[in-house]
C-alpha cells in the first residue's frame, strides 16, 4: 500500500472514532504521528498504541478553539517529533438546535472550533511545509455539507465552509507542492453514532444506496491515499465517503 516512511503527521480530534483510525493508518504506513485533542490522556492512549507498533508517536493536549493552544501544539510537534509535512484536520463539535431556538454561544463555539481553528493550524503549519516545498493538508468535512440537515445549522456552515476553504488553500499553495483536499464522510459507526436510536438509524440508513453505514477506517483509507505521494496530482477536491447518501 502507501509508504508514507519518513512523514510526521499530526491529526487534530485524533483520540477516539475517525480521528484515531486515521492516527493509527498513517503510523501503519510509516510515518511518525502526533495525536492532539483536548483530552491528554486519551491521545495518550493513542500514541501509546502506535509506539507499540514501534513508530514514534506523542500526545498533545490543545483545543481547536483556542489559537493559543493550536501554535503550542504545533511547537511541540515541530521540536519532539520534527516539521509536520501531514496535517489532518479532523477535529470537530457539535451544538445542534434548531434555527430559530440556537443560542449565539452555540454557534460561535462550532464556527470557532470547526472552522476558525481550521484555518488557524493551517495557518500555523504552513510555514514548515512552504519551507520543505512539500506538504498534504486534509480536512475533514461531512455529507451534511453537501446535502443539509435540519438542526445543524452552524455545523453545516462550519463544514461547508470548509469545503470552500479547501478550494481556495489548494489554489495558493499549488505551485509550492503541497495538497489540500477535503474529506466528507457520510453516516460513519463512532462512538458519536452509537447514540442514536434504532428508528433514527434506520431513517438514516434509507437513504444510503449501500444500505450501510461506514466504518471509520472507509474514512482512514481515503486519508491515507489524499497523504500519500501517489495523490500527488490530486488537490483542491472534496473526496465523499458515504455510500451513495449523497451523488
Amino acid at each position: 500500500m502507501f509508504n508514507l516512511s519518513g512523514q510526521i503527521a499530526l491529526v487534530t480530534g485524533g483520540s477516539q472514532g475517525i480521528g484515531r483510525a486515521i492516527a493509527l493508518m498513517l503510523a501503519e504506513l510509516g510515518a511518525d504521528v502526533a495525536v492532539m485533542a483536548r483530552t491528554l490522556e486519551k491521545c495518550e492512549a493513542v500514541a501509546e498504541e502506535i509506539r507499540s507498533k514501534d513508530r514514534k508517536a506523542i500526545a498533545v493536549r490543545g483545543d481547536m478553539g483556542n489559537v493559543e493552544d493550536i501554535k503550542a501544539a504545533v511547537a511541540k510537534v515541530g521540536s519532539e517529533l520534527g516539521p509536520i509535512s501531514i496535517l489532518v484536520n479532523n477535529a470537530a463539535i457539535t451544538r445542534d438546535g434548531l434555527m430559530l431556538r440556537m443560542k449565539q454561544t452555540d454557534w460561535d463555539d462550532v464556527i470557532n472550533t470547526n472552522l476558525t481553528g481550521v484555518f488557524q493550524m493551517t495557518q500555523a503549519v504552513l510555514p514548515m511545509m512552504t519551507k520543505a516545498r512539500k506538504g498534504r493538508i486534509i480536512n475533514l468535512t461531512s455529507v451534511v455539507a453537501q446535502m443539509g440537515n435540519a438542526g445543524q445549522v452552524n455545523y453545516i456552515s462550519a463544514k461547508a465552509g470548509l469545503i470552500g476553504f479547501t478550494k481556495a488553500v489548494a489554489r495558493e499553495y499549488a505551485s509550492r507542492n503541497i495538497t489540500v483536499n477535503a474529506v466528507a464522510p457520510g453516516f460513519i459507526e463512532t462512538p458519536m453514532t452509537d447514540v442514536l436510536g434504532e428508528a433514527a438509524r434506520n431513517a438514516m440508513l434509507e437513504q444510503i444506496p449501500l444500505k450501510r453505514p461506514g466504518t471509520d477506517l472507509d474514512v482512514a483509507y481515503a486519508v491515507a491515499f489524499l497523504a500519500s505521494d501517489e495523490a500527488g496530482y490530486v488537490t483542491g477536491q472534496v473526496i465523499n465517503i458515504n455510500g451513495g447518501m449523497y451523488m
